[in-house]
């Protein structure tokens, strides 16, 4: 749903919010509350999906997207480790834009964080434009966990993906890092000003990616009159906010099934000499593939000249495509 706002113009309007399909009502209040952030929101959503399919580029699934809601099928309204992914890196995606957009100066509400200042046990000196991580993760919180909060938080699956969000927001605050620029004569670095800054969003993608992979399966249990998410197998340690939680396992992905939102790998390209998921024998799930030659124009033979210019001749070259039957 966090992925629709992206096919709408500029959100300059309360009435724009009425219409951005997906958004339950308590969203569309915080949309008409928060108007100047919603084009933040929006890219955080863009950046989510694009990251996302770089991610799975080369697995059965592929976080390919759709043009009806849920934008990613009904993957994720299932509780698998696939759909723990998509509402980590939104939820991820969603904090990363609004801090992006805060210390940019594209926002009134907020700017760089001014709690980063003074001196620092290693002899640097704070300054600059730290990132507003805070106020980024905060509105996430606010406007992507309302969702799951809206339902009551204790079913499985709002348990699950309100999880799921905190890990993706801990992604980012867990690899925050430490970025400076020295001063002094011909850049001896007698003085050095420093300032905190999030990691780049391909990083955070990676980050996930494993936790992904690591993903715990868990079910429902009850401390006290508390209920919360624990490992399936109890040999299993528990998880921390940082990893990712699913309750149902994933489908194989191999076949074609709209009933449950499952694309499959038909036509699909893969690698002839990789072992891998990648790879035609598993990507292909046994069903075999195509091969194809086509010609591919490449630049060859580039020379520099003089100034300022870089001619190239062009290089024709037959490739071998593969594709799944």
């Amino acid at each position: 749903y966090l992925a629709k706002l992206s096919s709408v113009g500029s959100i300059s309007e309360e009435e724009t919010c009425e219409k951005l399909k997906g958004l339950i009502q308590r969203q569309v209040q915080m949309c008409k509350r928060n108007l100047e952030v919603m084009d933040s929101v929006r890219r955080g959503a863009q950046l989510a999906i694009e990251e996302c399919q770089y991610q799975f580029r080369n697995r059965r699934w592929n976080c390919s997207t759709l043009d009806t809601l849920p934008v990613f099928g009904k993957v994720v309204t299932q509780g698998t480790r696939e759909a723990a992914f998509v509402y980590a890196i939104s939820s991820a995606g969603v904090a990363f834009a609004v801090t992006r957009a805060c210390s940019s100066g594209e926002l009134d509400k907020c700017g760089c964080d001014r709690t980063v200042q003074g001196g620092s046990p290693q002899g640097f000196q704070w300054s600059g434009c730290s990132d507003n991580i805070a106020y980024g993760v905060a509105f996430s919180q606010s406007f992507v966990d309302v969702r799951e909060r809206s339902k009551g938080a204790s079913s499985n699956r709002a348990l699950m993906n309100l999880h799921n969000n905190e890990a993706g927001r801990k992604a980012i605050l867990n690899n925050m890092r430490v970025e400076c620029k020295c001063h002094g004569v011909s850049g001896s670095c007698e003085f050095k000003t420093c300032w905190k800054a999030m990691p780049p969003f391909r990083k955070v993608g990676n980050v996930l990616k494993e936790k992904f992979d690591g993903a715990t399966e868990v079910e429902q249990s009850e401390i006290g009159s508390t209920k919360v998410l624990v490992p399936k197998n109890s040999q299993f340690k528990p998880h921390t906010d940082e990893d990712l939680v699913y309750l149902d396992s994933s489908p194989d992905f191999c076949d074609h099934d709209l009933k449950n939102g499952v694309l499959g790998t038909s036509g699909r390209q893969c690698n002839k000499t990789s072992k891998a998921i990648d790879g035609c024998e598993l990507m292909c799930c046994g069903r075999g593939f195509h091969t194809d030659e086509v010609e591919v124009v490449e630049r060859c033979s580039c020379k520099f000249h003089w100034c300022c210019s870089v001619k190239c001749k062009p290089c024709h070259r037959v490739v071998e495509i593969h594709t799944c039957r």
